[in-house]
Order: structure tokens, then C-alpha cells, then sequence
């Protein structure tokens, strides 16, 4: 209803401009109106706020890569020989070691040959010709079965790279939030000035025809001065808004920018031209959802905080690890009598307790109370969510109902402003009355403006608190 009443209201102010909409042969192509749409493109891709936030993101996912590290398959290579002294015996010991993803345990496999003499004491170094196979496995118990430091590790990098993801949505929401603001400022300021140079137009226009009545003699000349005088005030009117217009396409620039990421500063001739522009947001009237960027932000927070509690609490336990290879000797012995040929297998285990730890007991109080601190924190935060959405919703209703007496008041004011001037020239009004209810007419034409850029900027400020990504173009 406000964009068709401004619409309206322009194309009978400006009837040349509404009647030359069809292209002229030899004549400059005219520029396409800006939409909100291209500004929340050219944002999205190229706002340094964003881009900066997702270099955040990508540093979080290296992190976490980092942290996958540590169950990387490590393989080594242990060599040793005697070169000085009664023996000369060399071994080789290669050994791969793999550590369990869902234990504090590890598998390992491994490789061992030796070659030539070893003292009575070192009579483990002799192999077999060919070497000798092992495999065996680590398996906690008790203590790490469960959770153990580089799964903890794991779990608070991929909480850190939540978190960045977050923050970077939060960040987009408020530039785009901006942009939104950024534009739809512009486009007021351009409603603005066409408003004021229509006003200009009529005291113009008025003036060639009261110069001719003043030759006439049906006129004073008094109101000619009187009409210079308006030209005067109206042109003020339009150099301010003129001024408005500039520095609402100044701060426009930091949102629309190229495809290289530079500030484009709009030119006037590409403003929308008439109100439909401010409500190119839909928005709708919907519940913040779970998800919202601060909100998903204190929940990873709390995942992580619980993970360093599980941590904690694993320390306090007692330690029991079970042992198990197998090894196998190959090919010939090295020495007569000396036979290891039969497959071997061993088990062991280890175990042990904390008597006092206090450091682990530290560690359970403090993120015990972390964890308590952060529900704390969301659960007042999900409240006052609640109530900004609330009362974003309220604001907006009411920016609608005045948006829409604003309407039926510029409506009454142009019809009264027309009759005036129908008056005026009839010679059955006085000039100073038809100059009042022009200047009232515009006055209700500007305040519909304010009250559609109002109603606009409630509707982006619903999106952004309800997190509507897709209103705002992300």
C-alpha cells in the first residue's frame, strides 16, 4: 500500500517522466535502477568484515587438522652397530604404530633383523636369518578408555571451528544487516530529493505564468517576489537533499563494491524511482531459530567445556591397560641351538591409582562451574532472544500502521494541494494558501518516505535477529 501511494504520487507529479518510459531511437540508454539484491551480493562476496571472518573460519579448520595429527600412523626406524671392540653385531628395528580412535590405546606392527655377534647379556638381539614379525595392541581400561587427552584435543578444535563458523555467520548477518540500512537510506534520500524537486518544479512552473499576469496587469507584482522567494526556500530544500543523496551513496560504497572488492559510489541516475525499492526485504514474522549465531556460539562453548570436564574426571580414575603381542621368527637360527622358530604370544597388564591428585580434582571443580556459568548464559540468552524478537515484531506492526496513516495523509494533502491550485488559478484563492498546502503535500509525501524507510529497517532488523539468512542474502 505505502510503495503504490508514493508510486502513484510520483508518476502524477512527473507525467513527462512516466510517459517517456519507451525507448527513444539515438537516445542514451538509460541506467537500471540499483536493487537491494546486487548490494547484498556484491557484499556477501566482497565485505572485508566477511572475508576476514572467513580466513577466521579456515584457521579454526587448520587447527582441527593439526589436532587429527595426533592419531597419525607414525612409522620409525631404529638401526644399531658396534663398530669398535670384541663383537660386532648390528640390528635393524623398523616399527609402525597406529593409535585407536575410540580407545587410549595403540596397535603397532613391526620388523626386526640382526646380523653378526652379541655378548651373553644382549642375547635378545640374535634373530633368525629372515628377522623377526611382531604385532601387538594397547588397550586402556579403566583410564582412557573412554575419553583421553588427543581425543579431547580433537573434540575442542572441531568445537573451535563451530565457533569460528558462528562468529563468521554473525559477522555476515551484521553486514549484511548494515547494507540493508546502507541502501534503503540511499533510496530514501533519493525519494527525498524527487519529492523537493517536484515542489521546486511547481513554484517554477508557477512563475512563467504569474510574470505573465503581472505584465498583464491582473497580478501585483508583489506576488512574483512572493514566488522568487519560495524558488529560493525550495532550492535550498533540494541542495540539502541533493547533499543527503550524496553521502547516503558515499556510505554506500563500503557495501557495493566490484568484483575486485573497491567501494562503488552509485550515481544518482541509477536510484530506484519510486518506493517499491524499500520493500525489496521480505522478512518474515517467525521465531528466532535454535541455531541463531550467539546462540550456537555459547552451545559449542558449552560442548567443549563439557569435554574438558569428561577429562578431568577421567584423571581421577585408576589406570589398567592390557598388553598383547604376537611375534614370529623367520628362516634359519643364527646360532646352533639357538631356535626361536615357534610362534610366540604374551599378555600383560598395568595397573595403577592416584592417591590424592588434586590437580585432577581442580580441574573437575573448574569445569564443572565453567559448564554451570555457560547453561547460565544460555538460558538468559535464549530469553533475551526471545524478548528482542518480540519486540522487534511489536515495533514493526506499529511502524506499519503509521506507514499507512502516512499514506492516507499525503493522499489527503495532494488532493487538497490540487484543489488549492485549481483555485489559485481560478483566481479564487490567495497565494499564500496554495504555496501552504503544496508544502504540506510534500511535507506528508516526505513523512510516507520516513515511515516506508522505517517499516523497511524494522523488517531488516527482524531478519537479522531471527537470523533469516536468505532475506539477507547469504
Amino acid at each position: 500500500m505505502i510503495a503504490r501511494g508514493v508510486a502513484i504520487l510520483l508518476a502524477c507529479a512527473c507525467p513527462a517522466a512516466a510517459t517517456a518510459q519507451g525507448p527513444v531511437a539515438g537516445a542514451p540508454r538509460i541506467a537500471e535502477p540499483l536493487t537491494l539484491a546486487e548490494v547484498l551480493r556484491a557484499s556477501a562476496r566482497a565485505a572485508p568484515q566477511i572475508v576476514e571472518a572467513l580466513a577466521r573460519v579456515r584457521q579454526a579448520e587448520g587447527r582441527a587438522l593439526s589436532a587429527e595429527g595426533a592419531f597419525d600412523t607414525v612409522f620409525d626406524v631404529d638401526a644399531k652397530s658396534r663398530l669398535l671392540g670384541y663383537y660386532d653385531g648390528t640390528v635393524v628395528d623398523a616399527r609402525a604404530t597406529r593409535p585407536l580412535t575410540g580407545n587410549g590405546g595403540q596397535l603397532y606392527g613391526g620388523y626386526r633383523v640382526s646380523r653378526g655377534d652379541f655378548p651373553v647379556y644382549e642375547g635378545e638381539g640374535y634373530t633368525n636369518r629372515l628377522g623377526e614379525v611382531k604385532v601387538g595392541g594397547l588397550f586402556a581400561l579403566l583410564r582412557d578408555r573412554l575419553v583421553d587427552e588427543r581425543r579431547t584435543r580433537r573434540a575442542l578444535a572441531a568445537g573451535d571451528v563451530g565457533v569460528a563458523r558462528f562468529e563468521a555467520t554473525a559477522v555476515a548477518i551484521g553486514v549484511q544487516r548494515r547494507a540493508v540500512d546502507a541502501y534503503q537510506a540511499w533510496v530514501a534520500a533519493a525519494l527525498r530529493l524527487a519529492a523537493y524537486r517536484d515542489l521546486l518544479a511547481l513554484a517554477e512552473n508557477r512563475r512563467g505564468a504569474l510574470a505573465r499576469q503581472v505584465e498583464l496587469g491582473a497580478r501585483p507584482n508583489i506576488l512574483l517576489t512572493e514566488n522568487d522567494q519560495n524558488l529560493v526556500r525550495r532550492r535550498a530544500l533540494v541542495v540539502r537533499a541533493e547533499q543527503d543523496l550524496a553521502g547516503a551513496a558515499n556510505a554506500l560504497s563500503l557495501f557495493y563494491r566490484d568484483v575486485e572488492g573497491r567501494p562503488v559510489v552509485v550515481g544518482a541516475e541509477r536510484a530506484p524511482r519510486d518506493a517499491g525499492a524499500l520493500g525489496g526485504l521480505s522478512a518474515g514474522r517467525r521465531a528466532a531459530p535454535p541455531t541463531r549465531p550467539d546462540l550456537g556460539t555459547v552451545l559449542a562453548r558449552i560442548d567443549q567445556s563439557v569435554a574438558r570436564l569428561a577429562l578431568a574426571r577421567n584423571d581421577l580414575r585408576p589406570r589398567l591397560d592390557l598388553r598383547g603381542e604376537l611375534g614370529k621368527e623367520m628362516g634359519e637360527p643364527v646360532l646352533p641351538g639357538l631356535t626361536r622358530s615357534p610362534l610366540e604370544a604374551t599378555v600383560g597388564v598395568r595397573f595403577s591409582v592416584p592417591l590424592q591428585n588434586r590437580a585432577a580434582k581442580g580441574r573437575v571443580a573448574e569445569a564443572s562451574a565453567d559448564v554451570d556459568a555457560l547453561r547460565t548464559r544460555e538460558r538468559l540468552l535464549r530469553e533475551q532472544i526471545g524478548v528482542e524478537v518480540e519486540g522487534i515484531v511489536i515495533a514493526l506492526g506499529g511502524s506499519e500502521r503509521l506507514a499507512d496513516i502516512a499514506d492516507e495523509e499525503r493522499t489527503l494533502a495532494e488532493r487538497l494541494a490540487v484543489a488549492e491550485r485549481r483555485r489559485f488559478d481560478l483566481g479564487s484563492s490567495d497565494f499564500f494558501l496554495v504555496n501552504q498546502r503544496e508544502e504540506t503535500a510534500t511535507d506528508a509525501r516526505v513523512r510516507l518516505i520516513d515511515a516506508g524507510a522505517r517499516v523497511a529497517a524494522a523488517r531488516a532488523e527482524l531478519a537479522a535477529a531471527t537470523a533469516d539468512e536468505s532475506a539477507l542474502g547469504l
